[in-house]
């Protein structure tokens, strides 16, 4: 959850790893974490960019829309220096053209930066076009994993999900 008294790029640099400011004796000294700030910053943009939401590095957190909010969270994720990206429900809470606008996002973070997004989604019918591998549970156990078509045309899959 986005700090929501903070704006989006306040958001994006909370993430960031290695602030010089977090070090007393460094942060006594303006040249020696001046640099080091202004690269943060060059680093938060680039991803705003990639996010498509740099046209809101001001705005509180609170004014974001559901989907914007979802990309904000993954912004923080990869300002962290993430490789593998946790998430749970994304399209949660948001209408379906924002999901999908967030799972193209993410697909394309994941083309470009080479980050590996592990998803927890339950609308199916959502996340599907956008998965590589997919794995499906059952009261706490995978019962079948692969290729998404293959494990939703599962006969076990078949009896959990839809009791047929």
């Amino acid at each position: 959850m986005p700090f929501q008294k903070l704006t989006v790029l306040e958001n994006l640099l909370t993430a960031y790893r290695g602030n010089p400011g977090e070090n007393f004796f460094k942060a006594l000294s303006r040249r020696s974490w001046i640099s080091q700030e202004k690269k943060a910053t060059e680093k938060a943009f680039d991803f705003l960019r990639l996010l498509s939401i740099d046209h809101l590095w001001d705005s509180p957190a609170t004014q974001l829309s559901g989907g914007q909010m979802k990309l904000l969270e993954a912004g923080r994720a990869l300002m962290s220096g993430a490789k593998i990206i946790l998430m749970d429900e994304p399209a949660a809470g948001i209408y379906p053209k924002l999901a999908h606008d967030v799972f193209n996002k993410l697909k394309e973070i994941k083309e470009k930066l080479g980050v590996c997004f592990l998803v927890i989604e339950h609308r199916l019918e959502l996340i599907l076009p956008y998965v590589d591998y997919a794995y499906a549970m059952a009261n706490g156990k995978i019962i079948s994993e692969g290729k998404p078509e293959d494990v939703l045309n599962t006969p076990v899959v078949i009896k959990s999900y839809l009791g047929g």
